[in-house]
């Protein structure tokens, strides 16, 4: 007949040792992630500036801007807006042509989707009265499902439109005015993508006048 306290003392050890590999994984898990962290948030920076001109211009314009040697300047603005007590911070990039007048603006976001959080940057014009582009920073959606939302296809429904009037999902072919096709198998992310886009442009439309360059004055 097996020993009892040698079976007690057996399985002890086996669970210590399973707690001790836990904690070791766990450490090495979050040296990791520390090491890593600020390369992940200097790549993501990098790219966000890189993507500001074209969300607001578009790749064929960025590109006939290079062709003459002509860049945006990009300048950063942190914007709180508060509702109903909750206070939600934006990075609120502003372009400017090379004369000094304002391009147009980028708001970077993020919000809950379907299996993770998605960041984005939402394009709007230089009065805030279109929204110009959409591009995904970051996302863990479902595969062949909600990750559709970075196709080109799929945002670009959002290109051109007017910010008067809130986007709505629906499942049927759109047709109405600010609508915008669901993906199939994935409403909860289109939703998500939407509800961002429509409380970015709620929050800082109102904002972009404060922080526009002037028009330069012609010269008598």
């Amino acid at each position: 007949m097996p020993d009892m306290k040698s079976i007690f003392e057996t399985n002890l050890g086996q669970a210590w040792l399973v707690l001790l590999l836990a904690i070791i994984f766990g450490s090495s898990l979050a040296g990791v992630q520390a090491a890593l962290g600020p390369r992940i948030e200097e790549n993501k920076l990098r790219e966000t500036l890189e993507k500001v001109p074209v969300v607001i211009l578009g790749q064929t314009a960025v590109d006939e801007l290079q062709a003459k040697e002509q860049t945006l300047t990009i300048l950063p603005n942190t914007v709180s807006v508060t509702r109903q007590g909750v206070t939600k911070f934006y990075t609120l990039y502003r372009a400017d042509f090379a004369d000094g007048t304002t391009a147009g603006w980028v708001a970077k976001t993020s919000g809950q989707g379907y299996a993770d959080r998605i960041e984005l940057l939402v394009g709007m014009d230089q009065n805030a009265e279109k929204v110009t582009g959409l591009f995904i920073l970051d996302q863990k959606e479902t595969p062949g499902l909600g990750n559709k939302i970075v196709e080109d296809a799929w945002r670009d429904q959002y290109s051109g439109k007017s910010t008067a009037t809130p986007f709505t999902v629906v499942k049927l072919p759109r047709g109405g005015e600010n609508e915008i096709d669901a993906i199939s198998g994935a409403t909860i992310s289109s939703d998500a993508v939407t509800n961002l886009v429509n409380q970015a442009v709620s929050d800082l439309k109102p904002r972009v006048a404060e922080l526009k360059t002037p028009e330069p004055k012609g010269v008598n």
